[in-house]
């Protein structure tokens, strides 16, 4: 049996409110966080859906044999690439794998993206994390989806090996530790517990809260203020209801200009400065400020398919645009979006998707046929926006990502206007 459900934040429709899908635990700790669809549930009455599939049908296949060659050379490729195969770095260390790395690079954004670095980044790092949840008795290693390769997930424990959350990542940790100020792991993970269990989305709860610091409502790095703060969103307090409205709505509420959204979407765990090409996916990508629509840090900072300089303009243009395409049609697929970092190096496992899609729908599809159904679904995106009155103009970073240099680099945002318009123009 799985269950998707919402909470507090759902039922007061608030835009941070998330979807809450239980894992394989029965946990309900996966959550869909972004763009408010916790929101849209509670609008409609809904508070939960209970799916048991003891009686479903199953899978079926056009070529069950073809289907199963074609697997096991996309699982081959899984499993060789560094970064997703056993023992890899998405395996040891989750996506929290990321912290030092985008922190070497100068692009981790701290407190409330005015700096690039943060100090306490050790405290808070991937391997930190896993030492302390195996000293624990906790889990580093876990399928956080059934039958899953990679295994990203983990399940962080407290000082008393109580239970607290799963998965702890990258981005929640990023958005609610160093965006705040806050290198304590207990304290990140905490509000994360609070997040899962309020059903709110952690990077936009950790940009909303760090721009109420920003204004002074609570102090950079004051942990307790943090999860006070959150807790105000649970009781749907009038300042709760501010927070849980997003970071755009907590910068208008409080006179502040430094306020990283596009689209009225918080910006994820990168600064757009130190990392070009994630900034033009951030500007362009439907949805708002979204890392995952076209995750050019792969290539930008991992080298994973390639390498355009993350400091430079040239080139992020149309990294940004493929791997947008790419990730339309890899969505669409039902696959997870990790697996492009093996499928970007390693061409049986690119090739190995439209092989698995034409065994199990009789179809004759080439990966050019796959990336065209990537280009279709953003042209239909594209078309709701148009209808919903977005123009051109908001597919813009805040102006302060222009104006002030990031340290250590001392870099501005410099793509210019006229080549963010050109990204989707197809």
């Amino acid at each position: 049996v799985g269950i998707v459900s919402i909470g507090p934040a759902g039922e007061m429709k608030l835009s941070a409110a998330s979807v809450a899908v239980t894992n394989t635990n029965g946990t309900p700790s996966r959550h869909a966080g972004r763009g408010g669809m916790g929101a849209v549930m509670g609008s409609k009455g809904m508070k939960a859906i209970v799916v048991d599939d003891k009686e479903a049908p199953g899978v079926t296949y056009a070529d069950k044999k073809a289907f199963k060659e074609a697997a096991g050379v996309f699982r081959d490729a899984l499993r060789e690439h560094p970064v997703t195969k056993p023992g890899g770095g998405l395996a040891v260390y989750g996506t929290n794998v990321l912290t030092s790395i985008i922190n070497e690079a100068g692009g981790f954004p701290t407190r409330n993206f005015t700096e690039g670095q943060f100090e306490g980044v050790a405290k808070i790092s991937g391997e930190t994390m896993h030492d302390v949840i195996k000293e624990r008795g906790g889990n580093p290693t876990h399928s956080g989806c059934s039958t899953c390769i990679i295994q990203c997930s983990n399940e962080y424990v407290d000082k008393d090996k109580n239970y607290v959350t799963s998965a702890l990542e990258y981005e929640t940790i990023w958005a609610n530790g160093a965006n705040c100020g806050i290198d304590d792991l207990d304290a990140i993970a905490e509000i994360d517990r609070l997040c899962d269990d309020y059903g709110l989305d952690t990077i936009e709860t950790g940009c909303a809260v760090a721009v109420a610091m920003h204004a002074g409502v609570k102090a950079f790095g004051d942990a307790a203020g943090a999860i006070e703060l959150i807790r105000e969103i649970g009781k749907g307090t009038p300042l709760g209801r501010i927070l849980g409205s997003g970071t755009a709505v907590t910068g208008q509420a409080y006179g502040v200009s430094h306020v990283p959204v596009v689209k009225r979407q918080s910006l994820p765990a990168y600064d757009p400065r130190a990392v070009k090409g994630i900034g033009v996916t951030y500007a362009t990508t439907t949805m708002g400020a979204d890392h995952t629509a076209g995750y050019a840090v792969a290539t930008n900072i991992l080298k994973v398919g390639g390498f355009v300089d993350p400091l430079k303009p040239e080139g992020q243009v149309d990294l940004s645009r493929n791997l947008q395409l790419a990730t339309a049609a890899i969505d669409a697929a039902g696959l997870c979006v990790f697996v492009a970092f093996a499928v970007l190096d390693i061409p049986s496992g690119l090739e190995a998707i439209p092989k698995m899609l034409n065994a199990q729908y009789n179809l004759n599809m080439t990966m050019d046929d796959v990336i065209e159904y990537g280009k279709q679904i953003i042209k239909t995106e594209l078309e709701f926006n148009k209808a919903a009155g977005f123009t051109p103009s908001d597919d813009r970073l805040p102006e302060f990502f222009s104006k002030e240099p990031l340290a250590p680099h001392n870099v501005v945002f410099d793509v210019t206007d006229e080549e963010l318009d050109t990204v989707l123009d197809f």
